[in-house]
């Protein structure tokens, strides 16, 4: 029976045709097979149909597994969209205090905090329902002593940001949801405050490995106050039976039905450090009997991880003969999940040489698509809310990743140790040289290679332009509810990064959050996630 096999439409199957094809081909054994529709899709079901023997570089031959069937089906891509009109204004945030908050700095006594050198202390995170506010997570300072009532603004925290330009009732834009939250509200908190995340129901927020909590009370109303506030820990049992800890989480990312989360964890395997990702259900634990802390928090249930121990490795020997698996949905490094829901996103196992990108698999099927191609290192990505667009922060345009990934198609073979030094050459120091970028659902293809966000203006360094190229992308950027805005933030280079002159003063912030807004509306609206897994 003859299996269709659609071919990918990225343009790396074109690099592939190119430099591939020339080389010695030969009919080969099957070892495995990623069926590929052109940005969408890869399963690890077998075609029937002619196989490659590929011999690259080498003594011995690779066995590239793609494979041509008697039909082959090239799926149809859509022309690049034309670039958006896109506006962008700079949130307020506290004012910046080197010594001490005084009241010139914070006439209403709310707080000022630190300059964000390297973007430490800071972190932007996600939008409200309402796609008004976002939640940051702020290092304050310099805050006088008890009774004085501005004392609670010190330390890391998270706020919330309006974007409208309106006040909350403290006459400033932001207000501060964990400070001055009392200890007995805050049981087993976790000195961990990064990538605050807004559950749907308005009320809680994800911050760390923690989840603040407003009763019935919206994060907007002056009714959440620090004593309606409550803060619980979260904990992942590995122990048979419950004792201990836990284990180590990072990287939490809650998904949009509220009920998930997904979350990455180290493991040392021997000498070498590995990292899993794992997909998991929240469960409101009010009196747990095992495991630390014995107080009110969420255990992690029905934990599954994300990979399939029947898949094939990337990379199989036999004999003399090397496979290449391409796509193999294995998720490395778990970054998010899509707007509907339905996918994981995540860092996994490059398809080309030195080239990092993100993809994104099915939670149901474990189908693969990969949402970028670009040669230059991607790692920071969220879906919009109908699934039709990818914003990313990407160092493309910089050419900082092109002296090893410049050249197209050449399987990933020395990533098999050189992975780590792939990811690391796209900094300098603490210079990340991400800026944030929009594409299509289909991909980098031909010559688009999605819109620059923030290409307006002289581009100039040191220029405070939205586009001057010492400010930096940092993650996450983040989709609003409603599909018409994107937030991200940024750092000022310092040193000793390289960059240009710097001439900003001394007491200027070095960090800004932005809001962008466009005609993203008239996408489809987002649908109610639906889960098969937990």
């Amino acid at each position: 029976m003859t299996s269709l096999y659609s071919l990918s439409a990225d343009p790396n199957f074109s690099y592939w045709l190119l430099y591939y094809f020339p080389l010695w081909v030969e009919p080969a054994l099957y070892i495995s097979s990623p069926r590929c529709h052109i940005g969408t899709l890869c399963s690890s079901t077998r075609p029937s149909g002619v196989w490659f023997k590929i011999m690259l570089f080498s003594s011995f031959p690779l066995v590239f597994t793609v494979g041509l069937a008697s039909q082959v089906v090239f799926s149809a891509v859509p022309s690049p969209p034309a670039p958006e009109p896109i506006s962008i204004t700079e949130l307020p945030l506290p004012p910046v205090a080197i010594d001490k908050c005084t009241i010139e700095l914070s006439p209403n006594g709310t707080g000022c905090i630190a300059q964000g050198k390297y973007g430490a202390g800071f972190q932007a995170g996600s939008f409200l329902p309402d796609s008004t506010h976002i939640v940051a997570h702020v290092t304050y300072t310099g805050a006088p002593d008890a009774p004085d009532p501005a004392s609670i603004f010190t330390g890391e925290q998270i706020i919330l940001i309006k974007i409208d330009g309106s006040s909350f009732s403290n006459g400033v834009p932001w207000k501060c949801l964990t400070c001055g939250v009392p200890t007995e509200n805050a049981q087993g908190l976790s000195n961990t405050f990064d990538y605050p995340n807004s559950f749907m129901d308005g009320r809680r927020i994800l911050f760390g490995t923690n989840i603040l909590d407003c009763g019935e009370n919206d994060l907007t109303s002056d009714d959440c106050t620090p004593e309606t506030t409550y803060i619980y820990p979260i904990r992942w049992n590995t122990s048979p039976d419950g004792s201990g800890a836990g284990g180590s989480i990072r990287e939490l990312r809650l998904h949009p039905d509220d009920v998930h989360l997904g979350f990455s964890s180290f493991r040392v395997d021997g000498h070498s450090l590995g990292q899993d990702s794992y997909f998991s259900r929240l469960a409101f634990n009010p009196s747990p009997t095992t495991g630390e802390p014995l107080v009110p928090r969420y255990d992690l249930e029905s934990v599954t991880r994300l990979s399939n121990p029947s898949n094939p490795p990337p990379f199989v020997a036999d004999g003399d003969k090397l496979s290449w698996n391409p796509l193999t949905n294995y998720v490395g490094e778990l970054r998010g999940f899509s707007g509907r829901g339905d996918e994981v996103t995540y860092i996994g196992t490059s398809v080309e040489s030195c080239n990092v990108d993100v993809f994104a698999v099915k939670l149901d099927s474990g189908e693969v698509r990969r949402l970028t191609s670009d040669p230059e290192y991607v790692d920071p990505v969220d879906i919009s809310p109908d699934n039709e667009w990818t914003v990313v922060m990407d160092t493309r345009r910089t050419d900082r990743q092109m002296f090893m990934a410049g050249m197209r198609g050449v399987p990933p073979l020395i990533d098999l140790i050189a992975t780590s030094v792939a990811s690391t050459t796209r900094n300098n120091y603490q210079r990340r040289f991400f800026q944030p970028w929009l594409i299509d659902r289909y991909g980098d293809r031909g010559d688009y290679y999605g819109q620059k966000i923030n290409d307006e203006g002289s581009g100039l360094p040191g220029s405070a332009d939205i586009n001057d190229p010492e400010w930096n992308g940092r993650a996450d950027p983040k989709w609003s509810p409603d599909g018409t805005k994107i937030a991200y933030w940024q750092d000022l280079t310092a040193s000793p990064a390289c960059g240009g002159d710097n001439p900003y003063p001394a007491m200027t912030r070095r960090i800004r959050e932005v809001v962008t807004s466009a005609s993203w509306s008239r996408n489809s609206p987002a649908v109610s996630p639906k889960i098969l897994l937990g």
